[in-house]
């Protein structure tokens, strides 16, 4: 991988990480097109730069993470279903991450959904985080586990989960925000313990490499966030579910046509 190519995937993953547009699908576009292949490093690269989008949340949400610690148990209550979810089938879901068929058409179905959830959804009443109880806070994180099947977008379905519960879109947002703080840190721990326990050394130029991706991450997400709020609270979601649909249309065409696809 280049240094370009990094810089390339870190701007891929800090712009769709919160979008509810998938990663996954964008990343098995970014990396076929520049003809990425994959293997160990790569792999942990495209886990490891979550770090840095981690850290926009935690300094856009700054004052938020330091307003009691009843935030903390909240989120911890909607992160517990993922990584119960995660620890259980996880072969399922690594054997899930080898077909980008999968991703394809969760992306479609997907962008269906995000067409019609703001008709759906119109009698919000939650408009602050601190208003969310520790059932919904569960609930959440149930929906939260349907992001283990690629392609369907974390981000996505912990915001479609917050509105089914009254939560307004900017609050449903937020709360996704704040949830993918434990959730990306522990698969990003994950990954690096399992890249460690397999012997695996990172070598310098590697480590520039993270470095390069986190910081170019955090940047590009900081800005996407603040750009999705604000356009979120004023047009909704039909914008996002007609480009996902479009993104399954050409991996499919892809996928069809014999072009490799990779997810890495």
């Amino acid at each position: 991988m280049t240094v370009l190519q990094a810089v390339i995937l870190a701007v891929i993953e800090g712009i769709t990480e919160f979008l509810p547009v998938s990663s996954t699908g964008h990343i098995i576009l970014g990396t076929a097109i520049m003809g990425i292949k994959s293997n160990d490093f790569i792999k942990l690269f495209t886990v490891a730069i979550q770090l840095g989008t981690i850290l926009s949340v935690l300094v856009l949400y700054f004052k938020r993470f330091f307003k009691s610690f009843d935030f903390y148990f909240k989120l911890l209550a909607a992160f517990i279903p993922a990584a119960v979810f995660g620890l259980l089938f996880n072969k399922k879901i690594d054997q899930l991450l080898e077909s980008p068929l999968g991703v394809a058409i969760a992306l479609l179905l997907g962008g269906i959904i995000l067409l019609f959830v703001d008709k759906w959804f119109k009698n919000a009443d939650i408009d602050d985080t601190d208003q969310i109880s520790y059932a919904t806070a569960i609930k959440i994180g149930f929906f939260q586990c349907l992001s283990m099947i690629p392609g369907t977008s974390r981000s996505a379905a912990t915001i479609v989960g917050g509105m089914s519960q009254k939560l307004t879109r900017k609050a449903a947002a937020e709360f996704s925000f704040f949830l993918a703080v434990p959730t990306m840190f522990g698969a990003t721990a994950k990954k690096l313990y399992d890249f460690y326990k397999e012997g695996h050394i990172i070598t310098n130029q590697e480590i520039n490499l993270l470095l390069i991706g986190n910081v170019v991450g955090f940047i590009v997400a900081m800005i996407a966030i603040k750009s999705f709020i604000g356009y979120l609270s004023k047009h909704g979601f039909k914008a996002f579910g007609i480009y996902r649909i479009i993104v399954g249309a050409i991996i499919l065409v892809l996928y069809f046509i014999g072009q490799p696809l990779q997810i890495i």
